[in-house]
């Protein structure tokens, strides 16, 4: 296990760029166990989350060329199991995204516990719902084991509306026999890319970006190539660690139109910052409260990016409600900037009250999910005195080189372990 060690009270400023978005990598890696032709896949993000990944589909059967590097070339010519590695499956919420695959390949999938953040409070009701939906049926063994006779084209209403649980009946659907209809899908820029995708594989999509997705089915599947878009939390991530340290940063590789939901709320903030041909320029700024600021299904504000902007708000003059509806526990991992003398009032498992300004005081902090352990770097960036965030190894699965891109922008960073 590592640990991050910071000196706190820098200015950081600096240049960076994004690779590709992570919750696209995902399941566009999945979606190539559907064909047994050749896909390659561009600006791949080298991050913690994908090499597991890999490591999964390379174990039944598929076969890498690119590893470590940011284009990938992937063949499953044939799948030899329905059966993941269960280490592997445990340390990652995504591994669900191999069920529809399997199912459409094997015609079966016994898949362990996925692990990730928080898993025991983040259900995959919905995606079983929709593989059920497909013909799919239980079996009495441990962890998620399906079988099928052959996924069959169906007419689905998911009960929410699921960005991984969406993926998940795209996959299935892209192989069923008959159309489908999802309704009450995700609308989110990642599931997009995923029906494009797809699509360049030979499937029929329609309705991409909307609550109802169409799905035709390909008759023969083809290999496809696909260059990742650049990954705008990444992006927001980077400018709010330079905005709690009073710094300026431009971030370039994230499309200006997926950056518009993050830059809305940090504008209200008075953060200076701007977007415009896929960059992304945070400013010095005089910070003030938002009053609330609410997570939504997109276009709203993602969820992915609520830990930072309660962060952000130690640093405002005044009183914000942060409100996110669509997670439980993710703004209890922040409870522990209490001893860093943050002034935060959690009011119930979705909404904490930040009262600012507040001068940070260095601590150890525990890195218990992705986004809020890169929130916990901000404030220990922020801070008087050393930090230290551990495990590191947590939110180096979203964000590559994550040691390395601190001290490109100044931060005085020591990575031990």
């Amino acid at each position: 296990m590592a640990t991050l060690r910071i000196e706190g009270g820098r200015r950081l400023s600096g240049k960076l760029a994004v690779e590709g978005n992570k919750n696209s990598a995902l399941p566009l890696i999945a979606a190539c166990m559907l064909t047994d032709q050749p896909c390659e896949l561009s600006n791949v993000p080298r991050i913690r989350d994908v090499d597991v990944l890999l490591e999964l589909i390379e174990g039944l059967g598929a076969r890498i060329e690119g590893r470590g590097t940011s284009s990938l070339r992937i063949q499953c010519s044939e799948i030899r199991s329905d059966r993941p590695d269960p280490v592997r499956v445990g340390k990652l919420r995504g591994s669900v995204l191999l069920l529809g695959p399997l199912l459409a390949r094997r015609g079966a999938a016994r898949l362990a516990q996925p692990g990730g953040d928080f898993p025991t409070r983040r259900t995959i009701s919905t995606h079983l719902g929709a593989l059920f939906a497909m013909g799919a049926r239980a079996l009495d063994e441990p962890g998620y084991a399906l079988d099928t006779a052959g996924l069959i084209g169906a007419s689905m209403y998911l009960d929410e509306a699921s960005v991984t649980g969406t993926e998940t009946a795209l996959l299935a659907a892209a192989a069923a026999r008959g159309s489908s209809e999802i309704r009450h899908a995700a609308t989110e820029p990642h599931v997009v890319e995923l029906c494009e995708f797809l699509q360049k594989m030979g499937v029929g999509v329609e309705g991409k970006g909307t609550s109802t997705i169409r799905v035709d089915p390909a008759a023969r599947f083809t290999g496809a190539r696909h260059t990742l878009n650049g990954d705008y939390i990444e992006a927001g991530s980077w400018g709010v660690v330079a905005a709690i340290t009073n710094g300026e940063i431009e971030v370039t590789g994230a499309r200006s139109a997926d950056l518009e939901v993050i830059a809305a709320p940090l504008k209200r903030m008075g953060l200076g910052c701007d977007y415009d041909d896929d960059r992304f320029r945070v400013a010095p700024s005089s910070l003030h409260a938002a009053r609330r600021i609410t997570t939504g299904l997109w276009p709203g504000f993602p969820s992915d990016m609520v830990s930072l902007v309660t962060v952000l708000a130690t640093q405002a003059d005044g009183r914000t409600l942060v409100h996110d509806w669509l997670y439980e526990l993710r703004l209890f991992a922040l409870e522990q900037m209490s001893a860093m003398r943050a002034d935060l009032f959690l009011c119930d498992p979705h909404r904490i009250i930040v009262s600012g300004s507040t001068k940070l005081k260095g601590r150890s902090l525990d890195s218990r999910d992705l986004r809020s352990g890169m929130a916990l770097i901000a404030a220990a960036l922020a801070a008087e005195g050393e930090s230290s965030v551990a495990p590191l190894e947590t939110v180096e699965r979203g964000y590559g080189s994550l040691v390395e891109r601190l001290r490109v922008l100044g931060a005085q960073v020591e990575r031990e372990g």
